[in-house]
């Protein structure tokens, strides 16, 4: 059975969570003391829906959330949630009741109305992109409708089920291939400020294949930046393209919203554990997120089937769950954040599904790193210490998924950030000397001084650090 991941001091005993929580900010959540009881409570990374962020909000929480995690000594992420090509219903007056067998317009915004029902598309080339008899479904699957008419200036639409249409509302249309572009204005106005906060990471939303990727990672490099990339798996053509969007990724998310209105509901499980076991081969980070604790909106306990979704996916050994409307605008952000942290410390104990088992070993530095787990978990109550300079090494160790618990050292804090998506790392940020010995023993003395390891406990040492001007890749057995 997989041993907890506890320190030890001189006045209690810490359990720690190998799953990373990420948790979405908003009115429920963004204020600084709030902050800092999420943070308490076990959130790693703080999400910022650039949907419906302001820009100097954004500058205002970063600020906040860096100052405040540096009072509590922990190594919080940031990440920017760019909204993408998204399709959204324009401005209303009021909001439309809408009965079943009632027609619905949908035009460019140059034309004026045809029949009472109507609104404007904020993507026009949509008239272009759908087909008479496709399926369209409204704010998130709420309501159906079918579109009747197709029009070079606007689409009659049937309603096939009643329901209210507000302003801005989101449009999905499951089968049909979009011609939208990887980035749209708003997203690059979001992406220079995400830049300018020094995000750890930007996610990109509805994206179907590799060069959107690409696009985003040199759009954020032209602007100085060194975010890691974040891709969101939204729609039917991302999962036909879903080996290289992995590949050309740092991290996959899992969007279970606008993916589960793209696919049929009954495939979106097995969905969900074919994403998780691509990364594990393919060697990438993965969440998985939306809908964990929906009913925590407003309930203060979940579902029992939440709590089952969220028990499958630390299972599955994704590296994070997060959470969205449940944190940003619910009633019990505190409690949600809880109840996951608990969820996934219970279930962790349980055992695992052994998707690490399915990394393939293609570089050196990999069967290195594999090396040193194999070690570490054949030592009864050994722990694995990675020295890395930029991350890879350490998430090369977590994406095998070891027995033995990982404690991995940066000498800076943005790498220590960025490892907050790694399943299963307590990320240090320590100096690096030129002796990588004299920074091996500086790392178990920090070690031994914060409660981390107990005086003669085996060590299992990697390192990648610098000697004499190369790179050493190097296993260690010592005790502290």
């Amino acid at each position: 059975m997989p041993q907890d991941f506890v320190y030890q001091n001189s006045t209690q005993i810490i359990m720690f969570r190998k799953t990373s929580i990420i948790i979405t900010l908003g009115p429920a959540s963004d204020s600084p003391e709030r902050l800092g009881q999420l943070i308490d409570a076990g959130v790693n990374v703080f999400r910022l829906n650039m949907s419906h962020a302001q820009h100097d909000w954004c500058r205002q929480v970063v600020h906040h959330i860096r100052e405040i995690a540096k009072e509590k000594a922990k190594h919080v992420a940031v990440l920017f949630d760019l909204q993408g090509p998204s399709i959204r219903t324009g401005d209303l007056d009021k909001p439309f009741e809408l009965k079943i067998g009632d027609r619905f317009e949908i035009r460019k915004r140059s034309e004026e109305p045809t029949i009472p029902f109507s609104t404007t598309v904020n993507y026009e080339g949509m008239m272009d992109d759908v087909k008479a008899g496709a399926t369209l479904v409204v704010d998130n699957g709420t309501m159906l409708m079918k579109i009747e008419e197709k029009n070079e200036n606007n689409l009659i639409c049937e309603v096939l089920t009643a329901g209210k249409v507000g302003n801005r509302r989101h449009i999905n249309l499951p089968g049909t291939r979009l011609n939208l572009p990887a980035l749209t204005a708003k997203d690059h106005e979001d992406l220079a400020v995400a830049v300018e906060c020094k995000s750890d990471f930007i996610a990109g939303s509805f994206v179907r294949d590799a060069a959107h990727v690409e696009e985003l990672r040199s759009e954020m490099v032209k602007l100085g930046g060194k975010s890691q990339i974040i891709s969101k798996v939204e729609d039917q053509e991302a999962i036909k393209n879903i080996d290289d969007i992995i590949v050309a990724s740092d991290v996959i998310m899992i969007a279970r919203g606008d993916l589960g209105i793209e696919v049929h509901v009954e495939e979106l499980p097995i969905i969900q554990r074919q994403i998780v076991k691509r990364c594990h081969v393919l060697g990438r980070r993965v969440i998985v997120a939306t809908h964990m604790l929906e009913s925590m909106i407003t309930n203060p306990t979940p579902t029992r089937a939440e709590v089952t979704d969220v028990s499958t996916a630390v299972y599955e050994e994704a590296d994070a769950i997060m959470l969205s409307g449940e944190t940003s605008v619910g009633e019990h952000p505190i409690r949600c954040v809880e109840t996951l942290d608990r969820i996934a410390k219970r279930m962790e104990r349980a055992g695992s599904i052994g998707n690490g088992k399915l990394a393939v070993l293609e570089s050196d530095k990999q069967k290195v790193v594999h090396a040193a787990l194999v070690l570490a978990d054949a030592i009864p109550d050994s722990e694995l210490v990675v020295f890395t300079r930029r991350g890879d090494m350490a998430v090369k160790a977590a994406m095998l998924r070891p027995e033995a618990n990982i404690h991995a050292f940066a000498s800076t804090p943005e790498v220590c950030r960025q490892l907050a998506l790694a399943r299963g790392i307590r990320a240090n940020t320590i100096p690096f000397y030129d002796d990588p010995l004299h920074t091996i023993d500086h790392a178990v003395e920090y070690m031994k001084d914060n409660g981390m390891v107990e005086p003669g406990k085996a060590l299992i040492v990697v390192s990648d650090t610098l000697r004499k001007q190369k790179m050493v890749d190097s296993i260690l057995l010592i005790y502290a």
